[in-house]
Parts: C-alpha cells; structure tokens; sequence
C-alpha cells in the first residue's frame, strides 16, 4: 500500500509539471517576429506561337533549348500566294490612281475642241434641214411635189433639231468636266484598294512568326512540310524573366503582408545567395484545409496564394524548383512597379 501510494503520489507531480511547464509555454511573453516565412516553387509563364494565316510551314530557324530575343524570326511559311495578293492589290491601286486623276484633270482641250465642233456641225445640218422643209412645203403648196416629200423634210427637220440639241449639251458637260460625286467616289474607292494593299502587305509579313517577348524555345511542335493555322502552334516559348513563386499565405500573416513589399528568395540550389523579388499578388479567396468540418480550431489553418516575383536576368531560377521566401516586416514599404520591373 505504501508503495502505491509513492507511485500515486509521482505521477500526480510529474502531471502537475506538465500542466504547469504546457501553461507557461502557452503564456509566455513571445517577441515579434521580425520577417513572414512562406515556402512554395518557382513558376514561369508560356506562350504557344502560332501564325496568322494558314499555310505550309517552310523552315524552322530555333531549336528546343535556344534563348530568343524579343522579335527575333522564328519560323517561316511558304510566301508566294502571298506575294502574289501583294501584286494583284498593287496592281488595283495604280489602276484606281489613273482613273482618279482622269478625273481630276477634266477634258482635255481637243475633248473640248471635238465637242465644239460636233455642235457647229449639228446647227449648220439643223439650218439646212430648215430650208430643205421651207422649200419643200412651198413647193408641195404650189402641188410641184407631193405631201409625202414635205413630210420627209419635216422628220429630218426634227431630227436635225435633237442633234443639235445633244451636240450642245456634249459640249456644255465637256466644258464642265467630271461630276463631283464621280470624283468622291473614285477617291473612296482608291482607299478601298489602299486598305486592300494594306492587308495584303500585313499578310504577306505575317508569313514569317516572331518571338513575342524574350524566352527559352521549351517545345517545338511541328515540322518543315506541316500544315499550319492560327489555331496550330509552332512552339512553346518559356517567358523566364520575370519569374514568380507560387507560395501560400497563412491567415495570421494575412494583415501584415501587401502588394508591392520587397522579398527575398532563396534556393538549396544556390546555398548563400539571395534573389530580391516583391510581391505581385495576393489571393482574395483562401484555400480551404481538406477537412469535411471547418472548427474554430482549423480556421487559423486557412492559407492565401500569393505570387512572389523576381527578375531572373540570369536565368538560375527555374520551373519548379522549391523555394523559401521571407518577407521582411520591418522598414518594408510597398512600393509602386513599373510596368516592365525587370527591362524586358
């Protein structure tokens, strides 16, 4: 019974130390801490490039693994039947230039001088054709010829007189020159053709497939001889700088951490050495613990993505590769970004 009791009596002290050393844990002063600690891998964006137009792929100039500046030629499709639209639209707006400035420049003198000499003529058939019926109705008068010859004369009489009519208004539209609306609508249809020549220019450019921003070829997808289409890529570009890590946020840390504050990455890849980066984005919504209930307890559990980005001109950071980000709290203002942080 008495070593019972000593037995009773060490366990009810050894729990008693517990409980106090677990209160003291639970109550004791802690200090600030000084800096966020988030840990997540790195990410890059990608870019699949494709022509404009359909075709047939003609040569490749990059291969997987080549870096490519911005702008630089990456593959090419056959141009002819492109050429050949560039051709037929230029031929169109030299055409329309010609009838454009036809009609600017008027009538031409001997236009002019033809037109004036057409009238002349008509009136002096006109004339004649006048005495040709006086004299053949006096003559009818005195029964020298019959009706049927006054009659004649009196038909080429009126025809005489819608020649002579036409003939001086040709002569009035030749003095006048073009109408205006004939002239805006040759000027409109030029712009048509221009816009025409345009396009085809455009297209015949787009036969060649540039890199849009600077990268790594990560993927090269069809080959020489291949059908292309815009909907058909030709490669997958990695956009390696700026990279960014894809970290998560806990919930107590959410207050504390802002768009636009300064960080510091590190990788077991490169022991010592520190790569600055900010944060580019916060999260919104938080990603639920996979627990069927949500207590009070799991809710401090709850984590925010966050993008943390960094320039990476040297191209040591890459896809996946795990990191530790610490965001400082001290002296840590955010800061306002341009648009292109790394001079890409």
């Amino acid at each position: 019974m008495a070593i019972q009791k000593k037995k009773l009596i060490i366990v009810a002290v050894v729990a008693l130390a517990i409980a106090g050393a677990v209160a003291y844990w639970q109550t004791r002063p802690t200090a600030p801490s000084d800096q966020v600690t988030v840990y997540g891998n790195v990410d890059i964006r990608q870019v699949q490039t494709a022509f404009d137009d359909n075709g047939r792929l003609l040569n490749l100039l990059v291969q997987e693994g080549d870096r490519v500046k911005k702008g630089q030629p990456l593959a090419d499709i056959d141009p002819v039947r492109f050429q050949d639209s560039v051709d037929k639209a230029s031929a169109a707006v030299a055409a329309q230039e010609q009838v454009l400035a036809r009609l600017l420049a008027g009538s031409r003198p001997e236009e002019i001088a033809e037109a004036r000499a057409q009238a002349t003529a008509a009136r002096a058939t006109l004339a004649n054709a006048e005495i040709t019926w006086k004299r053949q109705e006096s003559l009818a008068a005195q029964q020298f010829v019959p009706q049927q010859s006054v009659d004649n004369a009196a038909a080429v009489l009126k025809t005489a007189r819608a020649n002579a009519d036409h003939a001086q208004q040709a002569l009035a539209l030749a003095v006048k020159g073009p109408r205006k609306e004939d002239i805006a609508a040759a000027r409109q249809m030029l712009r048509a053709d221009k816009a025409g020549l345009s396009l085809a220019q455009r297209e015949l450019v787009d036969t060649r497939l540039y890199a849009p921003d600077a990268g790594v070829v990560q993927d090269r997808i069809l080959e020489p001889g291949d059908m292309v289409s815009p909907q058909t890529p030709v490669f997958t570009l990695a956009l390696d700088n700026p990279v960014w890590v894809r970290a998560y946020l806990p919930e107590k840390a959410l207050g504390q951490v802002r768009l636009g504050m300064k960080a510091n990455i590190q990788s077991d890849s490169f022991p010592g050495k520190t790569f600055s980066g900010w944060v580019g984005f916060i999260s919104p919504t938080a990603e639920f613990t996979p627990k069927t209930v949500q207590t009070t307890e799991l809710r401090t559990e709850l984590v925010y993505r966050v993008r943390v980005y960094a320039c990476n001109p040297r191209h040591q950071l890459r896809l996946g590769m795990p990191v530790t980000v610490h965001v400082s709290l001290q002296n840590n203002h955010p800061q306002k970004l341009s648009a292109h942080p790394c001079g890409n």
